[in-house]
């Protein structure tokens, strides 16, 4: 069974659509980082590194459900073979088992909120490819915008945005939002510009699904330390040094991407 979380009501849940390895040397996706850094790093999260050094990523997705309500998800995975991440990450994903596994219909998923439009994070949620088929997608304006004016770069503005876009399941925002008891849109930005987190709240309990924020441990234990792939690294930084600090003031739980494990209390 996946792993889950709860903040009152509401259950959070793990959902891991594949592993495998980056692409590059961990030495260059975190350029500054020192080797006693990475010691640190290493000790806390060991899942994150392979006996040879190399950066091991988990791609997961978190479902979020009030009660017994319908489910919001939080990022869509690397999708199937062939989808758009099949050149770097390891397709296929089993995020449909995950779902199934954790007793969530597709038909349950009533929005899918998509941290950032960056090809691991969105390849169930392409049209062409889901089992999501009538839930709304929730994005950044300023991510759409990035992609709309570098079309050739990813192909992300022709498979997954204009057809929601036709399909009349696209929800733009401009900054944060609520969406549901308890569940509320916070804008993240500086891994791409319209980078969003998703805050679950309820009395003193928090938990925010991080999305890329801190893509791992090194970047919570050292949140100056950069990510090669940041579209504006400085202001990932300031964006990361924020959040760390108010998750641990409040003692909120973190929910990342590519880290060893699911969930993080500061």
């Amino acid at each position: 069974m996946p792993l889950t979380h709860t903040v009152g009501h509401l259950t959070i849940t793990a959902l891991e659509d594949a592993q495998g390895p980056f692409f590059l040397p961990r030495a260059e996706a975190f350029p500054s980082a020192t080797a006693e850094q990475w010691a640190q790093a290493d000790a806390a999260d060991p899942a994150a590194v392979t006996s040879g050094g190399d950066w091991w990523l988990r791609f997961r997705s978190y479902a979020i459900r009030y009660g017994d309500g319908p489910v919001t998800l939080v990022d869509a995975g690397i999708g199937p073979a062939g989808s758009l991440a099949a050149d770097w990450a390891p397709v296929p994903g089993h995020l449909p088992a995950e779902l199934a596994a954790a007793g969530i219909a597709p038909g349950e998923v009533s929005a899918i909120v998509l941290t950032h439009l960056h090809n691991d994070h969105m390849g169930w949620a392409v049209p062409h490819d889901s089992p999501f088929t009538s839930a709304r997608v929730v994005v950044q304006q300023a991510d759409v915008d990035v992609y709309k004016t570098n079309r050739h770069s990813a192909g992300q503005f022709d498979v997954l945005i204009e057809p929601l876009l036709a399909q009349g399941r696209l929800q733009v925002l401009s900054g944060d939002a609520v969406l549901g008891p308890g569940v509320r849109i916070v804008a993240t930005p500086g891994h791409t510009p319209g980078h969003q987190s998703v805050l679950v709240e309820e009395g003193d309990e928090s938990l925010l699904v991080a999305g890329d924020l801190a893509v791992h441990m090194i970047q919570l234990l050292h949140p100056d330390v950069a990510y090669a792939s940041d579209m504006n690294p400085d202001e990932a930084r300031e964006t990361r040094h924020r959040i760390v600090r108010q998750a641990t003031d409040r003692g909120a739980t973190l929910a990342v991407s590519h880290l060893g494990e699911a969930f993080h209390r500061l």
